[in-house]
């Protein structure tokens, strides 16, 4: 599985958003993807599904401080971020549910159903 955006030490991309700390995992019913977001909210959320790649965005808002404070250590990210996930083969993202409690996104995405093997009967229509 591969994730994108190159991240430096402070947590930032090299396009100045952040990655969220996220684990994956699979279970019996399939892959789970839970990302670490507190301080937002469900619609502040951008779920985007391409091929077998998922895209997480955001902006997390910073708007309990006071604008002229002074940094001891600052550890908590805020403003955009963006998080994107190659699964491996065998996942239907197309079929993922998606829900946030609790600071926690956590996306189900179920195994991808086989494809029938069983011959399929193809009608020819009579020519004039």
């Amino acid at each position: 599985m591969a994730r994108g955006s190159a991240v430096n030490g402070r947590g930032e991309s090299a396009s100045g958003r952040w990655v969220p700390n996220t684990d994956v995992y699979s279970t019996d019913t399939g892959l789970v993807i839970k990302v670490e977001l507190p301080g937002m909210k469900s619609e502040q959320l951008d779920l985007t599904v391409e091929g077998n790649q998922l895209r997480i965005a955001g902006n997390r808002p910073d708007g309990c401080r006071d604008p002229h404070c002074s940094f001891l250590v600052m550890e908590i990210n805020y403003g955009p971020f963006e998080s994107v996930l190659e699964l491996p083969p065998g996942f239907d993202l197309r079929q993922a549910k998606a829900v946030y409690v609790n600071g926690f996104l956590r996306v189900d995405v179920p195994p991808a159903r086989p494809s029938s093997a069983k011959p399929t009967q193809v009608p020819v229509a009579k020519g004039i």
